[in-house]
């Protein structure tokens, strides 16, 4: 079935038979993404796995990630952390039975704090009032959700670009916005690492982030790593923090692979 969205001739895979041309025949050929508004300001100009074109980065973005945290070993390597947030998640809710409990913001929590430890090595955010940081946790919380909302809307500009000057709903505005925040959060956690490399001559990469400012250094990758690069690799939608940890499509965003963290299944 073919349709037209605004400029742009759109056709859906609408039988077994042509989604199998579309997913697995000729899979390569339909890999891209269209250059959305949302790839441009909320990704670091389409730096991210997400939305960045198949090519040479995309691909070398995957081996990162598939080497760095996907890695059985990795993995198990992170086990301590993932027991001990699922102590402290197990503990809170005990510490609240016979009280009206909103799930939501307690596995949130739960899974913030586990990636964050994994992939930053550090949480970065706070969880109480007495705790300094760049952001508390329902701040983040805040930026996380309103980053997957405005990266499933559908903008009348990227449809039709002569309209696109005008941003007639504002999500262009809303998202040049969001990425100040998430620049600067991004600054905070490059930064620290950074300092802590310096500080040390026999520094040993531990977490994502150093793996990858050590690789923004290395003239010999296929595809030189900017900062923005780096930033960009580090957004939600490559790193997710809501279901369970492998490779998944997110709900909201079609074909998009991410990490999504969750419980195990035998604690729901």
């Amino acid at each position: 079935m073919q349709l037209k969205f605004g400029k742009f001739p759109v056709v859906v895979a609408s039988s077994p038979e042509m989604a199998k041309q579309f997913l697995k025949i000729h899979d390569t050929v339909f890999a891209y993404r269209p250059a959305l508004a949302a790839g441009k300001y909320t990704a670091y100009n389409y730096q991210n796995m997400s939305w960045s074109p198949y090519g040479p980065y995309w691909r070398q973005a995957r081996k990162i990630y598939l080497n760095e945290v996907f890695n059985a070993k990795k993995l198990e390597s992170h086990e301590h952390i993932r027991a001990e947030e699922r102590r402290n998640f197990l503990s809170r809710l005990y510490s609240l039975s016979g009280k009206p409990v909103v799930l939501r913001e307690h596995l949130s929590r739960y899974t913030l704090s586990t990636i964050s430890r994994m992939i930053l090595s550090n949480k970065y955010f706070s969880e109480y009032e007495n705790e300094k940081s760049i952001v508390n946790m329902d701040e983040l919380r805040g930026l996380l959700d309103e980053w997957f909302l405005l990266n499933g809307v559908f903008n009348i500009g990227d449809w039709i670009p002569w309209l696109n000057f005008l941003d007639l709903q504002g999500y262009v505005k809303k998202m040049k916005a969001l990425y100040k925040k998430f620049d600067r959060f991004h600054n905070h956690v490059i930064d620290d690492h950074q300092a802590k490399r310096a500080a040390d001559k026999n520094f040993i990469a531990k977490d994502v982030v150093d793996v990858l400012l050590q690789l923004a250094e290395d003239p010999n990758l296929e595809v030189k790593l900017t900062k923005d690069s780096v930033k960009g690799l580090l957004q939600p939608e490559d790193v997710c923090m809501d279901e369970e940890y492998g490779l998944t499509t997110h709900p909201k965003e079609t074909l998009s692979i991410i990490m999504e963290p969750t419980l195990p299944s035998h604690l729901y």
